[in-house]
């Protein structure tokens, strides 16, 4: 990994995140040695006193699989924003394999990286991590729920254990599909503090299990803007088009910071109140290609990333941020390795009757204004941004994380095309 200053290229850390075996730009290597360096890595990596939690283990599993699905849905929508809470939707899929048979169960173990983890005490440690990021400081209220097809007959071992280590109940429709359609749109705005309303138009038909996720995020800065520098800026969008957008100025905020060469990127950390933090990833040109950079995030890049970034003195701008995004995500999740469970899996640890995973719905809310929680940052004139080597402006698509301190959960991440766009 290369030195770091203020200016830093992270190029190492996408190879170690993604066990590339070398980049265009490096000379040939023999076979024996390079394995000998991937090795190295693998031991160096290992030895993050971070990771030898199980906690934290378990949380950079399902974060790695936040980080496929939310590359596996940009792609479905290159032109548009992508808003994901991914820590709802594996929630959900973990509380479903209790009720699946060792072959189903295996399908989801790997979608959800879980190969490399200590299977006996996995529910357990699931239910700990929930705990841990439960916390009403940290502003996240997430929610995971299964619902099951009309009058089905479960097995109550499944049930208890499900409530046991996930928190919550599967919920079988009665039948009544009004009844049905208002408790669930109740429960969703209830567990989201009323910010995710409107869930669901219909009951889908056809189904057999729904696999429902859904989160809203209220953060407050570390340090608040002050409301009286923000003001209607030009976004840059594609093609000379622009909007105004409400952005939030900090002409001397402290952050850390760092310039990828190869992903082209400005990287900007700046903490959030109850121990999470959020991490934007700028590319340096309007003209910009997004999959360097998804291609790179994973739990540990993320983590790397962190400890390499410089704290240093910029002039900030942030556009205020009040996102809303409902995904459909049956066909992502069956991209990602778990086309079985869509089909033919074997959940009779569930039910006696067969079942399938028939939809995966996911909505979520997001806003990020100038709250925070301690006093405005130094607040000088518009000309001492002159003075300032360090200008960070998101005036243009960029993407961003969210993530807890204590564990490295991925809570949001999102690509942000238009700030305006609904």
């Amino acid at each position: 990994m290369k030195p770091l200053l203020v200016l830093l290229g992270l190029a190492a850390l996408a190879s170690l995140s993604h066990s590339q075996e070398g980049s265009p730009a490096s000379s040939p290597q023999d076979p024996s040695r390079e394995a000998g360096q991937q090795q190295r890595q693998e031991e160096e990596e290992e030895e993050d006193p971070f990771y030898k939690s199980p906690v934290n283990k378990l949380a950079a599993a399902v974060s790695n699989f936040g980080y496929a699905l939310f590359r596996q849905q940009s792609s479905q929508a290159p032109s548009a924003n992508v808003l994901l809470s991914p820590f709802s939707v594996a929630t959900a899929l973990s509380g479903l394999s209790l009720g699946a048979a060792e072959r189903a169960e295996d399908v989801i173990s790997r979608a959800l990286f879980y190969d490399m983890l200590d299977k006996a005490n996995l529910h357990s440690t699931y239910r700990g991590l929930l705990g841990s990021l439960g916390s009403p400081r940290k502003g996240l209220k997430s929610a995971s729920r299964l619902v099951m097809e009309r009058k089905l007959r479960m097995r109550m071992a499944f049930v208890k254990e499900l409530e046991k280590s996930y928190g919550f109940r599967p919920r079988v429709l009665s039948g009544n599909a009004q009844g049905d359609l208002q408790e669930i749109n109740q429960w969703v705005q209830q567990r989201t503090g009323g910010k995710v309303t409107h869930f669901l138009a219909e009951i889908p038909a056809g189904l057999s299990i729904l696999l429902l996720g859904v989160a809203s995020f209220k953060g407050q800065w570390a340090t608040r803007f002050d409301p009286k520098l923000t003001r209607p800026q030009d976004f840059h969008l594609e093609e000379g088009r622009s909007t105004r957008v409400p952005m939030m100025s900090a002409p001397r905020a402290v952050l850390k910071y760092g310039f990828d060469s190869e992903l082209g990127c400005k990287i900007a950390q700046l903490p959030l109140a109850g121990g999470v933090s959020i991490m934007f990833f700028l590319p340096e040109t309007l003209t910009r290609n997004f999959t360097l950079i998804e291609e790179s995030l994973t739990a540990e890049f993320v983590h790397d990333i962190n400890k390499q970034l410089k704290t240093v003195q910029a002039a900030l701008s942030v556009p205020r941020l009040r996102l809303v995004a409902e995904t459909r995500l049956a066909e992502a999740l069956q991209e990602m390795r778990l086309q079985a469970l869509f089909s033919t899996p074997n959940l009779g640890r569930i039910s006696a009757k067969a079942l399938r995973l028939s939809h995966a719905h996911h909505k979520v809310a997001l806003e990020l204004g100038e709250d925070g929680a301690s006093p405005v940052f130094p607040s000088e004139p518009e000309a001492a941004r002159l003075n300032f080597p360090i200008v960070y402006t998101l005036d243009r698509p960029f993407l961003f994380v969210v993530y807890d301190d204590d564990t490295g959960s991925l809570l949001f991440i999102g690509k942000v095309l238009d700030p305006q766009q609904a």
